[in-house]
């Protein structure tokens, strides 16, 4: 059974008149009530349609939901569990369903980490006359009490203390009581830019077969998506044994290189040498401890994979993965519509369409078009950069990531949307993740071929990162200017005013929202 590795976890037993309930991110027989009965027990598994009618969600992220769950069932069939697959509009009506042909059972259920879903999910079994025992989710690296003891003993929400903590309560990574390796992030020394004769590995393929062929063609008849709906780009695994597969090609084959260049950016190149798997885990086909530990095996065991790449990768799953879901958890319901800069805008239409001379947006847009999925610096430095210094409201550019990536749950993207991308609240974030064109040049090819001018601040060429990054420091000033991290940008803010560089800033941000207003940006 795989179980949380820092806090206690739970123990408890699914009685015979319990029916495990996995729902479609819960796809795992390692954990959770299903690994609690035994081969031939009845488990419920419930494909509800409305969510997927409620925005322009990816193609390749309703195939992937629906696909996955679908050989799930198939897979315990196969076991010889007796699966209950009910196909409804809603959880309701499901609910409705199964006590009808169930009234004496009771659904046991891992607790969703989405906000408020626990009380929904048992209003709606009442309400359809059943009962639901939920339990804690096992489907993380740790505890929620764990946690709460943590931040309740002095620690505040801050990733590098947390991340710290984590390592020495698991030993992930550890000596004893030190980093392995001496340090506890490389950070330095993963900045780097490949070569231009660095050939990225190669991406795992998957023969997925007429399930999700079948399942693909049915959501492009029954939901209006977004993004390519074809299948020749679909990379994703569906299925334990793929997820598996592609884990193991990271191991062997990407992740030596992961470290360095994992926040470079290439327009050739969407996949670089990143691991790919936050699909499957987010599904449940791979359990976030299994592909801790078995990085952390590989590093030691393989002289080719250096601590950097190792420490690098594990810090997004050990540290990241698991503050993103606990901040979550302390800063709803607050966190989704959190706007502390007040920004107001509505998201720029290129953000669907692609269509725009800035070559880093436009590539990154066509990456998330075509497969669902662009990797953290894209997200961070690219899409969440320009919509807070274009002022677009917090929750607007969150309803978009929800939608257009296949890895997209709310409980993952409210705290790194709102919060670390666009400082929305500052329940942790210390400071705008913003920056001018410079950041993406340094660490890109995209202005190379780009129409606009990456040194420039105003003219007609000139990129618009850095008008838009004078402006927003500009007006953000009240808020911002007391920030001990943005005190030299704001002397060079001073600069530009007494020298009346700011003036003309102004004017050609002005001209830029024209020129998106007219859909030429």
């Amino acid at each position: 059974m795989r179980q949380p590795i820092v806090g206690k976890p739970p123990e408890y037993a699914v009685g015979d008149d319990e029916v495990p309930w996995i729902l479609g991110t819960h796809l795992s027989e390692q954990c959770g009530p299903l690994a609690r009965v035994s081969e031939g027990s009845q488990v419920l598994l419930v494909e509800a349609h409305d969510f997927a009618r409620r925005m322009p969600y990816h193609h390749h992220k309703l195939t992937l939901v629906f696909a996955a769950m679908r050989r799930f069932r198939d897979r315990l069939r196969a076991a010889g569990y007796d699966v209950t697959y009910i196909q409804a509009d809603t959880f309701g009506e499901a609910f409705a369903t199964f006590f009808e042909d169930n009234p004496e059972s009771t659904l046991v259920t891992m607790r969703s980490p989405s906000y408020n879903s626990e009380r929904r999910l048992r209003d709606l079994v009442a309400e359809a006359g059943g009962t639901l025992r939920v339990v804690e989710n096992e489907l993380f690296a740790s505890t929620r009490r764990a946690f709460d003891e943590w931040a309740n003993d002095g620690g505040q929400f801050r990733h590098e203390q947390f991340y710290r903590w984590m390592r020495r309560e698991s030993g992930v990574l550890m000596s004893d009581s030190d980093p392995a390796g001496g340090e506890w992030n490389y950070d330095g020394e993963n900045r780097d830019v490949p070569p231009e004769d660095w050939e990225a590995p190669s991406v795992p393929t998957h023969e997925h077969g007429a399930v999700i062929e079948e399942v693909s063609a049915w959501v492009r008849e029954e939901f209006d998506t977004w993004g390519n709906d074809e299948l020749r780009s679909f990379p994703w695994p569906v299925t334990r044994d793929q997820a598996r597969d592609h884990l193991d090609h990271f191991l062997t084959e990407r992740l030596p290189a992961f470290g360095p260049y994992q926040d470079a950016m290439r327009a050739d190149d969407w996949a670089m040498a990143h691991g790919l798997v936050s699909g499957a885990i987010n599904l449940g086909l791979l359990h976030p401890v299994e592909v801790i530990e078995e990085v952390e095996q590989t590093y030691e065991e393989r002289a080719d994979v250096p601590i950097s790449s190792a420490e690098g990768f594990i810090r997004q799953l050990l540290g990241w993965r698991e503050f993103m879901r606990h901040v979550y958890r302390h800063a709803m319901p607050e966190l989704a519509t959190a706007n502390q800069l007040a920004a107001d805008r509505d998201l720029p239409d290129l953000y669907w369409t692609g269509e725009t001379g800035m070559n880093c947006l436009s590539e990154t847009v066509d990456d998330v078009h075509e497969r669902g999925y662009s990797h953290h610096i894209q997200r961070l430095m690219v899409l969440a950069n320009f919509a807070t210094l274009w002022g677009v409201e917090p929750s607007e550019l969150n309803e978009w990531f929800h939608a257009t990536y296949i890895d997209a749950y709310h409980w993952v993207t409210t705290p790194n949307v709102i919060e670390m991308g666009q400082f929305g609240h500052g329940v942790f974030a210390t400071k705008p993740y913003v920056s001018s064109a410079n950041y993406i040049d340094r660490m890109s090819d995209y202005c190379t071929d780009c129409a606009y001018d990456q040194d420039a601040n105003t003219g007609a060429d000139a990129c618009p990162f850095n008008a838009l990054y004078w402006q927003f420091l500009d007006r953000n000033e009240d808020r911002l200017r007391s920030n001990h991290r943005m005190g030299l940008m704001y002397s060079h803010v001073d600069d530009k005013r007494e020298s009346g560089e700011m003036d003309a800033v102004r004017d050609r941000v002005a001209d830029l929202r024209d020129r998106a207003t007219d859909g030429d940006l």
